[in-house]
C-alpha cells in the first residue's frame, strides 16, 4: 500500500486502501500498524488534520482492529 509522507513529530506516513477499508500508519521509529474497518472519510480527515499525532491518538489508536505489520527499528 502506498503511504503518503506527513508532517508530524511522531508519524512518518499514512496510507489507505478504499477497497479493503484499511489504514496504515508508519511511525518515525519505523514501525507500521494496519487498522481495519476504517471509513474513507476518517482517512480524509486524518490527512486534513492540523496535528496528525493528536488526530491519531483521538480517532484511530485503540478505535479499530489493528495489527503491527512492521516492528520498530533497533539502533
Amino acid at each position: 500500500m502506498k503511504r503518503e509522507p506527513v508532517a508530524s513529530s511522531g508519524l512518518a506516513a499514512v496510507g489507505y486502501s478504499r477497497r479493503l477499508r484499511v489504514l496504515e500508519v508508519e511511525f518515525r521509529d519505523g514501525s507500521v500498524y494496519r487498522y481495519r474497518e476504517v471509513p474513507r472519510s476518517l482517512y480524509r480527515d486524518f490527512l486534513a488534520a492540523e496535528s496528525k499525532a493528536r488526530f491519531y491518538n483521538r480517532h484511530v489508536r485503540r478505535k479499530f482492529p489493528s495489527v503491527r505489520v512492521k516492528p520498530r527499528r533497533h539502533h
